[in-house]
């Protein structure tokens, strides 16, 4: 609505009983803010104003204003919160989440379609058609925009996320916005789910409330404090201290992980997969054999390491565990007749967590489409405005070379006597020569040419997700940078930059390191870079992310910078 400029018809200061009627109007529409934040929300003192305005397709507008920034909007006797009150009240509406670049997309006008909605492990947010809505990005849950549900929760499960959404009001960036101050959104950290969840986040909030770090470190105490209600309730099966049957949380998470072992070579190692790294027998086996609802965690069991289990496994005669390479153990041998793997009994997964599976489980990851393509900038204008593109047009490198060649066949610029070189015009001159090489060079070889072409023209990009307009950008690409910093002497952390460009959620990355590597992972803002989150695991870990982004999501190679820099075998 606000994508185009709008006009104001007028401004002027609310009345005194214009104020107490906005404010009964705003306690009345949005029931959750209550009455004391309402009167915070429209003080009885603070400079209020009333804007009207036409939008730019016409429809009549009122704004209201507190201070420099627009705080509410009517339109056809609704009423609607903008970005700068949802930042202060972000529990406000339901919230459903989206990827940061498509963002763009909804501040030029676009709506935003179902395929973008990203599911989170807790599922999406009951709404019924017509329902006012915010919408947020991944990592944060400032919303950036507001919208109107064009079906309710489960239409949008039954159509299996397909077709449009919400229809978009107001984003952050829009013209509304900017008749603000144009701050930025507030980094407010996603709710912490259920403590039992394999993708647990715990909050660091400083007084002010701003995100000072997201950590993913299972701590008892910070879970009873954000979730004793949670903890209590045993319907889902999560370890607990106050569990049913009054085993202490130690006991019940020795016999999870030996359940997920026996689960994990009964059906998933075959012989064929021996040796086996004791590695991946946890990253790639046992964590996907832990039931729905709990989380296995060595390090809260009685062997506190893999090693120390599998030593005790070992004992049994159930595997034979040797170091192949130095520091690096692998399972040789598996016994699949011991009486322990024959009578274990894979259990069946519930009704509840198979609901949970098809209606609101993660979407699977599936890498975009990425184009690198070249801007025409305004000292190549001439060269490109006779195939009808001017300054500032995107073309692939397969179009630029086919210009090039067609501009030099067509105007004769193939030497006669060697085919492989190309006769310089004035254009071609000022395109591509430096000014001591103006009246030197006279000819240049194919490959030169081209060469000098592509050099000239600036960077850009197109990505497109699965289901979603493409997104263009200028500039170059950054890849996903993956760096090892040395905390101190002998500590290590592996440190991940830019996962948000290729559609990846840090938090969710982040939850998934922290099990596969059994270590302690951060998430926090990235150090210059805007609206951009790091990932920092303890330790050297880039062979576990290589694994996760190569394998597991099919990432190419080239837009992943640092697997270099992965331990050797034998060494940490």
């Amino acid at each position: 609505m606000f994508a185009k400029a709008f006009r104001v018809k007028s401004n002027t200061a609310i009345k005194g009983s214009d104020r107490r009627k906005l404010r009964a109007d705003v306690t009345a529409a949005f029931p959750t803010l209550g009455t004391d934040r309402a009167s915070e929300l429209i003080p009885g003192k603070e400079e209020l104003n009333v804007v009207k305005l036409y939008a730019h397709k016409g429809d009549a507008v009122t704004v209201y204003t507190r201070g420099a920034n627009p705080i509410l909007f009517e339109l056809e006797k609704n009423l609607y919160p903008t970005v700068y009150t949802l930042w202060s009240y972000p529990d406000l509406l339901p919230t459903f989440t989206t990827w940061p670049l498509v963002l763009e997309k909804l501040a030029g006008g676009a709506d935003l379609m179902l395929p973008g909605v990203v599911v989170p492990p807790t599922g999406l947010p009951p709404v019924q058609q017509g329902d006012l809505c915010a919408i947020a990005l991944v990592g944060n849950r400032a919303p950036v925009a507001i919208g109107v549900a064009a079906m309710s929760t489960a239409q949008m499960l039954a159509s299996g996320l397909k077709g449009k959404g919400f229809s978009v009001l107001h984003t952050y960036q829009d013209h509304l916005w900017k008749s603000g101050d144009k701050s930025t959104p507030p980094a407010i950290a996603p709710l912490a789910v259920n403590p039992t969840d394999s993708s647990e986040e715990k909050v660091g909030l400083d007084l002010q409330g701003n995100l000072s770090s997201l950590t993913l470190e299972g701590e008892e105490e910070t879970r009873k404090l954000h979730h004793s209600e949670a903890s209590e309730d045993n319907s889902s099966g999560a370890l607990s201290q106050n569990s049913s049957d009054g085993k202490p949380l130690q006991e019940q998470m020795d016999e999870l992980l030996q359940q997920c072992f026996l689960h994990a070579l009964k059906s998933r190692v075959k012989k064929a997969d021996l040796p086996l790294l004791t590695s991946t027998l946890l990253g790639s086996h046992m964590f996907s054999c832990c039931p729905e609802g709990q989380q296995l965690d060595i390090k809260k069991s009685s062997y506190k390491k893999l090693s120390k289990f599998l030593q005790h496994m070992q004992q049994e005669q159930i595997v034979q565990v040797k170091e192949l390479s130095k520091g690096v153990e692998s399972i040789v041998t598996v016994d699949w007749r011991h009486p322990r793997i024959t009578s274990f009994v894979i259990p069946e997964p519930s009704l509840t967590s198979q609901t949970v599976q098809e209606g609101s489980r993660e979407q699977p990851y599936h890498p975009p489409d990425i184009k690198s393509l070249y801007c025409v900038p305004a000292s190549m204008t001439q060269l490109f405005q006779e195939s009808g593109h001017k300054k500032g047009s995107t073309l692939e490198g397969s179009e630029v070379r086919r210009i090039i060649v067609d501009y030099a066949k067509r105007n004769n610029l193939v030497d006669a006597d060697n085919k492989n070189l190309v006769k310089l015009d004035p254009i071609l001159c000022d395109c591509l020569l430096e000014k001591n090489e103006q009246h030197v060079v006279m000819k240049l070889p194919w490959d030169c040419l081209l060469t000098r072409c592509f050099q000239t023209m600036q960077p850009a990009y197109q990505v497109t997700f699965p289901g979603q307009e493409p997104i263009l950008k200028k500039g170059k690409l950054c890849p996903i940078d993956i760096t090892l910093a040395q905390k101190s002497y002998n500590k290590k952390v592996t440190v991940v930059r830019n996962l948000e460009t290729y559609g990846l959620d840090p938090c969710s990355v982040a939850a998934i390191l922290q099990q596969r590597c059994q270590a302690s992972t951060i998430v926090s803002p990235a150090p210059g870079a805007k609206d951009s989150l790091q990932v920092q695991i303890q330790g050297n870990q880039i062979h576990h992310l290589g694994q996760l982004l190569l394998e597991e999501y099919r990432l190419p190679g080239k837009y992943i910078q640092g697997l270099e820099k992965a331990p050797k075998p034998g060494k940490k």
